[in-house]
C-alpha cells in the first residue's frame, strides 16, 4: 500500500502531524481497505471497507431525526447479530433518495458480498458464502443528491483486492481520513484494558465537523474491540456510554439524517463470559470504552467547522441531570455566546441570557459562573473585585471552560462545543461546490 502523507490532513490545518495521534496497530479480526471512487473533484480516498473475516458481533445507535438516510433504513432491516463488512462512503448522504437510493445499497451489498466470497475462497481453507445481509452501510455528505451507485460499484473489486489482514497506524489513519467531509483532522482513539484476566483492545475512528447536536448529528463513529461480547451486551454498554460522550457535543445545534455510532466485537480474545452489562468484570472495559468515545467526541467538537476555540460548558450542582444538560446546550447552541467567544469577548451577560432562556427553574441567589478559574458571578451577583481585563486575557486561549453552578443539588452535566466564526459561514455557504 502506497501512503501519501500529504493526503492525511486538510491543507488548512498547518500543525497536524502523524505523531500527534495515538499508535493504533493491529486488532485481530478487523481488516481495512480504502480507495477512491472519484466522488470528489480532487483525488482522495472516499470509500472505506472494514472486513470481519470471521464475523463480528455489533450494536449501533442512530440519529433521532424523523427523516433518516437509506443506509440507516438498510441497517435497521439487518436482523443478524453478526456481520461481515461495513462499507462507508463520503460525499453523498443517500438521504431523501427514496427507493432508488435503497435499491442502490441492495445492489452494492450483492456486489460486495460476491467479491468478498470470492476472496474468501482464495484466502481461507474452509471458505464461506458471504450474504448481502452480512453488510452494513454508512453514508455521509450532501442530502438529496442521486446516490453514486455505479462509481462505488466500479471500485469494489479494487477495494476488496486491497484488503490488509494486518493493520498499523497508517492504515487506521487512511481509514479515518477516508470517511471525513469538512473535517480538517482525522479522529482516532484507542484504549487497552482487561476483562477479568484477559487483555483487550478498543480502537475507534470518527468523523464530524458540522451539523452536530444530540442525538449524534452528522457524526459517524466506529468502535472495534477484540473482546468476546454478545450483541446484547454491546448494545447496552454503548447506550450507557453514549449520553455523556457523543450526545454531549454540539457544533451548531443541527441534527443530521445519517448519524450512527457502531461498536464491533471480533471475539478474538477469549475473555471471561459476560452475560449482562452489570457484570463487575466489565467495569474496566466500560470505563475504557467511555474514554474512547469521549476522546472521539471531543475531537469532533474541537474540529467544528471554522472553529478557533474548543469550549467546555459544565453545569454543576443541579437538581437533576436533565436540567444541567438543558442549560449546557442552551449556552452551547447560542449564536450570541459562540460569536462572543470567537471575538474573545468576556461577555458574561450572554451566558446569563442563555441560562434564562433554558426555561429551567433556578434560584438566582445561588447562581455562580466562572470562566476558567476566574469567578464572575457569585450567589447571583457580580463579584466585587471583578477584573474584566483578566478575563479578556483568558478568552484569548484556544480552550475555554465555562462553569455554571446552580447551587441547588448534586447533579452535573458537561457539554462540548466550539465558537462560531466567519469561517463557519464560508464553509457552509460553499458546501456543495
Amino acid at each position: 500500500m502506497v501512503i501519501n502523507f500529504n493526503n492525511f490532513f486538510n491543507t488548512e490545518n498547518k500543525n497536524a502531524k502523524i505523531g500527534d495521534f495515538q499508535d493504533l496497530d493491529h486488532l485481530d479480526g478487523v481488516s481495512i481497505s480504502t480507495t477512491s471512487a472519484n466522488l470528489y473533484n480532487s483525488k482522495r480516498d472516499d470509500v472505506v471497507l472494514f472486513y470481519f473475516r470471521d464475523g463480528a458481533n455489533y450494536a449501533s445507535v442512530y440519529t433521532q431525526s424523523k427523516i433518516i438516510s437509506e443506509n440507516i433504513k438498510w441497517n435497521l432491516k439487518i436482523k443478524s447479530k453478526k456481520v461481515r463488512a461495513l462499507l462507508i462512503n463520503t460525499r453523498n448522504a443517500n438521504a431523501f433518495t427514496g427507493q432508488k437510493g435503497f435499491r442502490s445499497l441492495a445492489n452494492l451489498a450483492e456486489n460486495l458480498s460476491s467479491n468478498l466470497t470470492d476472496k474468501n475462497k482464495i484466502d481461507d481453507e474452509i471458505p464461506i458464502k458471504i450474504k448481502p445481509s452480512d453488510v452494513l452501510f454508512a453514508c455521509t455528505g450532501t442530502i438529496g443528491e442521486k446516490f453514486p451507485e455505479d462509481k462505488i460499484k466500479y471500485c469494489i473489486p479494487d477495494l476488496v483486492n486491497k484488503i490488509k489482514y494486518t493493520q498499523n497506524k497508517y492504515i487506521w489513519m487512511k481509514a479515518a481520513m477516508g470517511i471525513i467531509t469538512t473535517d480538517i483532522k482525522p479522529k482516532i482513539a484507542m484504549e487497552e484494558c482487561k476483562i477479568g484476566n484477559s487483555s483487550v483492545k478498543i480502537y475507534g475512528i470518527a468523523k464530524g465537523s458540522g451539523m452536530i447536536y444530540p442525538n449524534l448529528a452528522t457524526t459517524l463513529g466506529f468502535i472495534f474491540t477484540d473482546a468476546t461480547l454478545s450483541s446484547n451486551v454491546l448494545k447496552k454498554i454503548l447506550k450507557k456510554n453514549i449520553e455523556t460522550t457523543f450526545n454531549a457535543i454540539s457544533c451548531d445545534g443541527d441534527t443530521s439524517t445519517n448519524d450512527m455510532v457502531t461498536i464491533f466485537s471480533t471475539n478474538k480474545v477469549k475473555n471471561s463470559e459476560i452475560k449482562n452489562v452489570g457484570d463487575k468484570k466489565l467495569l474496566e472495559f466500560s470505563k475504557s470504552l467511555h474514554n474512547v468515545l469521549l476522546n472521539l467526541a471531543k475531537r469532533v467538537a474541537a474540529d467544528g467547522e471554522g472553529a478557533s476555540k474548543f469550549v467546555t460548558i459544565s453545569t454543576i450542582n443541579s437538581k437533576n441531570e436533565n436540567q444541567a444538560k438543558t442549560i449546557c446546550f442552551s449556552v452551547a447552541n447560542s449564536p450570541l455566546v459562540k460569536t462572543a467567544i470567537a471575538g474573545e469577548d468576556p461577555n458574561w451577560g450572554r451566558i446569563i441570557m442563555a441560562i434564562g432562556k433554558a426555561k429551567v427553574k433556578i434560584d438566582i441567589k445561588k447562581l455562580s459562573i466562572k470562566f476558567g478559574h476566574h469567578k464572575i458571578i457569585e450567589k447571583g451577583e457580580l463579584i466585587n473585585n471583578y477584573q474584566e481585563d483578566e478575563v479578556a486575557s483568558y478568552m484569548k486561549s484556544e480552550k475555554i471552560d465555562i462553569t455554571i453552578d446552580l447551587g441547588c443539588g448534586s447533579k452535573n452535566f458537561t457539554a462540548y462545543t466550539m465558537d462560531l466564526t466567519k469561517k463557519y459561514i464560508e464553509i457552509n455557504s460553499d458546501y456543495r461546490s
